[in-house]
């Protein structure tokens, strides 16, 4: 378990917290662990009715903890595995409120979530080609379905970061509210679900996706992302970015 996640049900609402606000919220191995848990208990929890996702802070989530991923071996990031797998086979509605930046996995996540609310200085990147690393989440094949590949391309390739009024007009999020207002909004959003027939919103959910071809795409993008992890390129990327420099892809073909 982590203090870094803030866990709290109340009224059919399973409330996940990223309270790592010191850190900028990036989400460490047992971080995933504790969300993975509760995501995958709530799929057998009649109690439990819809699971929000927000972060503390000014940020939602600057993604992978680099630091840890620079130092991981083989089969040491289990749980991100299992976090993944969680938010893309969840039959309950997952909702999100995004404020600030959203890195890697806090944009990617985005993409399995049913209603999505920014604050209006979010800002959703996916750097992971500038890692050296592929995208992760099925996000190489969602997120061009969703938003076409060219603007798909500059996001994952060169990560250009994508503004609230653009995302929201690209169909990456559902709407966009001023910070103050994210909270209450992302609340009355949760309540307004957690009313709704279950059963029914459950039978709309998995009519409206494909989960075994999500979960199977995944599978490939974990090999090549873990082969990756270990490439030339990403060890110069972690480097680069612990000795505070521009990375040097010159050398690698």
């Amino acid at each position: 378990m982590t203090d870094h996640i803030k866990v709290s049900k109340s009224d059919g609402i399973l409330t996940l917290v990223l309270d790592r606000a010191d850190k900028k919220n990036a989400l460490t191995n047992d971080m995933y662990g504790v969300l993975a848990d509760e995501i995958e208990a709530a799929r057998t929890d009649a109690a439990i009715r819809v699971v929000v996702i927000r972060g503390e802070g000014d940020m939602f989530t600057a993604g992978n903890d680099v630091a840890e991923f620079a130092t991981s071996k083989p089969g040491t990031l289990q749980n991100v595995g299992r976090f993944i797998r969680a938010i893309a086979e969840t039959d309950k509605p997952l909702i999100a409120a995004v404020q600030g930046r959203a890195v890697g996995v806090g944009t990617t996540m985005l993409l399995h979530c049913d209603y999505v609310i920014l604050a209006d200085d979010a800002k959703l990147t996916t750097p992971f080609v500038n890692l050296g690393l592929v995208p992760e989440a099925a996000s190489s094949m969602l997120l061009p379905a969703r938003i076409g590949h060219l603007r798909a391309f500059s996001m994952l390739a060169l990560g250009e970061a994508v503004e609230a009024e653009d995302a929201v007009a690209w169909g990456l999020a559902t709407t966009a509210v001023p910070v103050a207002e994210l909270v209450p909004t992302i609340e009355a959003v949760a309540a307004r679900i957690a009313k709704q027939p279950l059963g029914a919103v459950k039978a709309t959910k998995r009519l409206m996706r494909d989960t075994a071809a999500v979960t199977t795409h995944m599978g490939v993008e974990g090999k090549e992302f873990m082969e990756r992890l270990q490439s030339p390129e990403a060890q110069e990327a972690f480097m680069a970015f612990a000795q505070r420099r521009a990375p040097d892809f010159s050398k690698f073909a």
